[in-house]
């Protein structure tokens, strides 16, 4: 296997960070819209705290798990397909570097979408 250079494992780290964020703060946007409602007192205070707790077991620690490691690779890759990172901001060098998990991400979404899977992008 090719070695990586070090310009390659910078633009990783820097764009799986890119990635992580935006995946996060898609995730946030249903608990900022509870939060609102929670305001105008049309959640009460144990409503929020269960969707807060909901939150926190699941999509947090989901994306928690997918970057905290150091194969970010797969997790920047699948970031860029689902539509978390647009794929026009990825500096070429490194979608050249993804490709084969590019390729396999795509390939899975299709199918997923075939076997008439989620209404969006995992």
């Amino acid at each position: 296997m090719a070695e990586i250079s070090k310009r390659t494992k910078r633009l990783i780290r820097e764009y799986a960070g890119a990635a992580h964020e935006a995946e996060l703060h898609r995730a946030l946007l249903p608990l900022a819209g509870a939060f609102k409602q929670w305001e105008r007192g049309e959640h009460d205070s144990f409503t929020l705290q269960d969707l807060i707790h909901k939150f926190h077991q699941g999509a947090a620690r989901d994306l928690y798990l997918r970057y905290a490691s150091n194969g970010l690779e797969p997790a920047l890759a699948h970031a860029i397909v689902t539509g978390a990172l647009e794929r026009t901001a990825v500096p070429t060098e490194l979608l050249g570097h993804l490709a084969g998990l590019l390729e396999f991400y795509q390939d899975l979404l299709a199918e997923s979408y075939d076997a008439g899977g989620p209404n969006e992008p995992a």
